[in-house]
């Protein structure tokens, strides 16, 4: 299989996904994606999840394609599978290093039998600001484009943001 570039993936699952948001909401039809896919992915989610708690770089970034891009909740761009690593590596032992993650929820979505994409909802506690003071709680939103290639699920770009980051306080 042709290997697949992160940045054109990206724009072709751009487009697929507004092409057909009319027509699946009126067929209710997803691309065919096997339980057994559905769960190699869950675990990739998992294993992605257990890299950050253990603090371990390498083990969080070792499911990215080579030339994956990762842009964090804070906007920080890394690109290709060492350039994540590296840069995971640098958040898990600085702002994150009591961090811990919960996963909240997961949908999988099938755009073709070989594309899927993840929204995974996670708690995160134990972040620290750039001012050194520790983040309450919060959640976090995360695209997941997913590639399987030679049998194998890889991440080719992930995306996350806040949820509901500018809420006002619960009374």
């Amino acid at each position: 299989m042709k290997h697949i570039n992160a940045h054109n993936l990206i724009v072709a699952v751009s487009l697929a996904t507004l092409g057909t948001m009319g027509t699946t909401s009126l067929s209710g039809a997803q691309q065919a994606g096997s339980g057994e896919d559905e769960a190699a992915i869950r675990k990739v989610i998992v294993e992605m999840t257990d890299g950050f708690n253990n603090h371990d770089g390498k083990a969080a970034a070792r499911m990215y394609t080579l030339d994956a891009r990762f842009v964090s909740v804070r906007g920080d761009v890394m690109n290709g599978q060492a350039g994540i690593e590296r840069g995971l590596s640098a958040i898990l032992t600085t702002r994150a290093k009591n961090a811990a993650q919960q996963t909240m929820d997961v949908k999988v979505r099938f755009i073709r039998p070989d594309v899927a994409l993840a929204n995974v909802t996670n708690e995160l506690s134990g972040l620290v600001a750039p001012d050194g003071h520790v983040l309450p709680p919060h959640q976090e939103l995360s695209l997941r484009v997913f590639v399987k290639e030679a049998g194998v699920w890889q991440v080719a770009a992930f995306h996350n943001t806040m949820v509901a980051p500018f809420a006002p306080p619960v009374r």
